[in-house]
């Protein structure tokens, strides 16, 4: 899977063999909106109509397109694995938060 990023709004794209077209899927929407394309460029257009049908009827209903999240993430380790994140984070001066928060955020950067 891929992301396409259309007038700000990310997208996974994923090619499904069954219908034999890609398929692009909004992510952080108040609501769905997916789009379908055989090739990657038609792809982009479908995408376009799709965010624009979205984003006008979010505006005619008065509702943020965006969903709105926090700022807390609750993770379930196995112990090993947090004990080892613990003392890693341990080793750079951080604490869990510290060092997950960063460790997240380099992640991110790398598939931007």
């Amino acid at each position: 899977m891929k992301l396409m990023t259309i007038q700000g709004y990310p997208a996974v794209i994923a090619y499904d063999p069954e219908i034999k077209l890609f398929r692009g899927e909004f992510l952080g929407l108040n609501g769905g909106a997916d789009f379908y394309a055989k090739d990657l460029d038609a792809l982009r257009e479908e995408g376009e109509l799709s965010l624009k049908v979205f984003l006008d009827a979010c505006a005619e209903d008065g509702v943020k397109p965006r969903k709105s999240t926090s700022s807390e993430l609750s993770l379930h380790l196995d112990p090993a694995v947090h004990e080892a994140a613990v003392m890693a984070a341990a080793a750079q001066g951080q604490n869990l938060d510290q060092w997950a928060a960063d460790a997240i955020r380099q992640a991110v950067m790398t598939v931007s």
